[in-house]
């Protein structure tokens, strides 16, 4: 069970540490927001992971192969991202710091609430996880209850320990980013959300 545990952990914290739509995310969101939302987008990954997770490993991936719910789900996804990158974007174009409106500014709640919605925007990760559980099972590391569960909990741990790093890590240099080079990271990362947006949307046209 304990090498179930550390198998989940170390898969968690290798997904989380690829560099994609979440990480640019959380990125821009802390150097705007500081720790405190950093660390809710991180939570708002880790319980998706893991929660996706579980749900490849009960089998739902198999939902995903009915074409209407898998094209709708993938445009969905793609739309979520590349709204997100629109509203970075326009935010990199404010001529001066702080002029975000107040229903814009992130609190941790709602930076959790977004981090939920954009993190399980991409169903191709329902069938990741159940490719990796599959595997995991197939060498006896989910083939009981109680390692399967062990397995999900490591998921969900490493996961949140990636990302809670990253949000420590890019808080603690926020001290040093000025507004040009804040505006810059914005149009980096708004760039990066609708690209994934776009190429999520494309990919599911494509495959439908």
């Amino acid at each position: 069970m304990s090498a179930a545990f550390v198998l989940g952990f170390g898969l968690g914290l290798l997904v989380a540490a690829q560099l994609g739509p979440m990480s640019l995310l959380l990125i821009r969101s802390t150097l705007r927001g500081g720790v405190a939302v950093g660390l809710a987008i991180g939570a708002g990954i880790a319980v998706v992971d893991a929660f996706y997770a579980a749900a490849g490993a009960a089998g739902a991936a198999s939902l995903l192969a009915l074409e209407p719910l898998h094209l709708a789900l993938g445009l969905a996804g793609g739309a979520v991202l590349a709204w997100l990158g629109a509203r970075t974007l326009w935010s990199a174009f404010r001529v001066r710091m702080g002029g975000e409106a107040t229903a814009e500014v992130a609190t941790p709640r709602r930076a959790f609430g977004t981090s939920l919605a954009a993190t399980a925007s991409n169903p191709l990760t329902i069938v990741s996880w159940a490719a990796v559980f599959a595997a995991a099972s197939t060498a006896g590391a989910a083939d009981t209850l109680p390692t399967a569960a062990a397995l999900l909990l490591g998921v969900g741990l490493g996961s949140l320990t990636c990302v809670s790093a990253l949000a420590c890590g890019v808080a603690a240099g926020r001290r040093y980013v000025g507004d040009r080079v804040l505006r810059a990271i914005d149009g980096i990362a708004g760039a990066g959300l609708v690209a994934f947006g776009a190429l999520l949307a494309g990919r599911m046209l494509r495959d439908g």
